[in-house]
C-alpha cells in the first residue's frame, strides 16, 4: 500500500468528485481526535466540491462540549452548511497543511485561533484489511444506505472506534453518506490553542457525535468522498442563524 503522503498528492493533482446527483466532496481528513483534556480535533481537507471552492476545514469540540467550524471557505459552501446549527460559532480564515514526511503532517490555524496541530499516521494489519475491503466495494454499494448502515456496524468494533455511522442525516437536515477509501489510525497526536497543551489521545468518557455522524473514540485518517442531500431552504437549515 503506497504511503498516505503519495495518495494524498495524487488526489490533489487530480481531484475526483462522485457521480450523482447530490452535493458531493472528495478528499482526506482526519474524522477525529479526542484529547485526555477533554478536546477533540477533526480535519476535512477537500480540494474538489460541487458546492463551491475546495476548502480546508478544521473542527474544534471543548472540553463542555460546544463545537467550533473554522473554514478557508464560507459557511454556505463548507462544513457549516451542514452542521452549522449544532456550532457555538464558526468562521473563515487561514489553514495550513504540511506535510513533514510520508506519515506525519502539521495544521496550522492563525486569526486568532492559535491553533497548532501535529498528527503522525500509521498502517497496520486492520487498516490495511479495511481498505482493501473498502477499496473493492462498487459504486453501486456506496448508493446503499442499508449497505453503509452495514459496514459501519462492523467498522466501528473492528477499528476499535466506538460508533461508526457512513450514513444518517447531519444537524441541519440533509442525508449524507460517507464513503471511505484508504484509512490509517493516527499513532500519535499533539496540539498546542493559544498556547496550552491538549494532552494525550484518549477517548471521552461519552462519545459524541453531529447529529448521526459519530466522531470515533481514536484517531483515524481517511481518504474517500461524501455526499448529502441538496440543499432545500424550505426542509434543511441555514449555515448561519
Amino acid at each position: 500500500m503506497q504511503s498516505p503522503r503519495t495518495l494524498v498528492e495524487s488526489v490533489e493533482r487530480h481531484p475526483a468528485l462522485p457521480s450523482g446527483p447530490e452535493e458531493r466532496f472528495a478528499g482526506y481528513g482526519v474524522m477525529g481526535v479526542p484529547f485526555s483534556s477533554g478536546y477533540i480535533l477533526a480535519l476535512r481537507h477537500f480540494p474538489a466540491s460541487s458546492v463551491g471552492p475546495g476548502y480546508n476545514s478544521v473542527w474544534i469540540r471543548d472540553p463542555a462540549g460546544v463545537w467550533t467550524m473554522h473554514s478557508t471557505a464560507a459557511p454556505g459552501s463548507s462544513c457549516p452548511r451542514y452542521f452549522g446549527s449544532a456550532l457555538g460559532s464558526a468562521s473563515t480564515g487561514g489553514i495550513s497543511i504540511r506535510w513533514r514526511n510520508d506519515y506525519s503532517f502539521s495544521v496550522e490555524v492563525g486569526d486568532g485561533v492559535d491553533l497548532s496541530w501535529d498528527v503522525t499516521l500509521a498502517a497496520t494489519p486492520i487498516t490495511r484489511l479495511m481498505s482493501a475491503v473498502a477499496g473493492s466495494v462498487p459504486e453501486r454499494l456506496w448508493r446503499n444506505r442499508t449497505f453503509l448502515r452495514a459496514m459501519g456496524a462492523v467498522a466501528g468494533p473492528v477499528l476499535g472506534a466506538g460508533h461508526i455511522g457512513l450514513t444518517g442525516r447531519v444537524p441541519n437536515g440533509q442525508t449524507f453518506g460517507a464513503r471511505p477509501r484508504q484509512l490509517w489510525f493516527v499513532r500519535e497526536s499533539t496540539a498546542h490553542l493559544r498556547g496550552h497543551n491538549l494532552g494525550q489521545e484518549s477517548a471521552q468518557p461519552v462519545q459524541d457525535r453531529l447529529g448521526d455522524f459519530w466522531i470515533p473514540q481514536r484517531g483515524i485518517f481517511m481518504i474517500g468522498s461524501s455526499v448529502f442531500e441538496p440543499f432545500d431552504p424550505a426542509t434543511h437549515l441555514p449555515a448561519e442563524h
